[in-house]
């Protein structure tokens, strides 16, 4: 591939992942009208059965393995000797996409009732809650840099003829105080939901669980890369949501 051809890879990539997020978002709070590509998580038409929470755990298994299987070093290393280097990451973004487009698009609607919030004000404080905690992972994102995060970083540098380099190991921000804010969004963003239906508690379910034991194994590639500063900084901060025992060693950590 040449460099223009990486760089329109990596910019196709990006746009599909981000819309792929939105996508994901109005899915979840039900903002997309049924039609035969993408629905919502809630559809009406939908019955709470055992074939439908089958597709939909294949779906969500589907999800997890990519995820976790391209980000593992093994498989960028193997990737990466296929395909140019600077379009690795541009790579994961694209299938996230396609994977994220097809989950919403063959999600079976359980839509049975487990929770309702009834009274308003209660309902659009939940709701305004989930809203934010996606609103945090969009945030988080730029604290340790977007572009790099969704590839466009290391296309344009590939287009630029400049060799990459990786990002320096920084605490600011929310980062402070959980290691893993984007995360700590989507926790908000899955379970803070005035309308909780059987559907939804299996994604949430499922997606927590992901959460939980892809961070296992990201905390652990981050170890083998930064060493004891790292340790240091998981020793001082919570994973998720903020603990108050670590407030004294946290900014020791943070000054290091």
């Amino acid at each position: 591939m040449k460099k223009m051809s990486v760089l329109v890879y990596g910019v196709v990539s990006y746009g599909l992942g981000a819309a792929s997020l939105v996508a994901l978002i109005a899915f979840i709070f039900n903002i997309i009208p049924s039609n035969p590509i993408l629905g919502n998580i809630d559809a009406a038409t939908g019955e709470s059965s055992l074939a439908a929470m089958a597709v939909n755990i294949l779906l969500l298994t589907v999800f997890a393995v990519q995820h976790s299987v391209m980000a593992r070093p093994w498989f960028k290393a193997w990737l990466a000797r296929r395909i140019p280097q600077a379009a690795e990451r541009s790579t994961y973004v694209l299938a996230t996409a396609a994977v994220v487009f097809g989950l919403i698009g063959f999600w079976q609607p359980m839509p049975s009732t487990v929770w309702r919030i009834e009274n308003a004000v209660l309902y659009n404080l939940v709701l305004g809650t989930g809203l934010l905690g996606w609103a945090l992972v969009f945030y988080s994102t730029f604290l340790i840099n977007h572009f790099d995060l969704f590839g466009l970083r290391q296309v344009w540098m590939n287009f630029r003829e400049r060799a990459y380099t990786q990002l320096p190991f920084k605490v600011s921000s929310f980062y402070r105080v959980v290691r893993h804010p984007i995360m700590t969004g989507v926790f908000i963003g899955i379970w803070a939901i005035p309308v909780m239906t059987v559907g939804h508690l299996i994604f949430a379910l499922a997606m927590s669980a992901y959460i939980f034991i892809g961070v296992h194994y990201e905390e652990r590639d981050l170890v083998s890369h930064f060493g004891e500063r790292y340790r240091n900084y998981m020793r001082s901060t919570a994973r998720f949501f903020p603990l108050l025992n670590k407030t004294k060693s946290r900014s020791k950590a943070v000054s290091a």
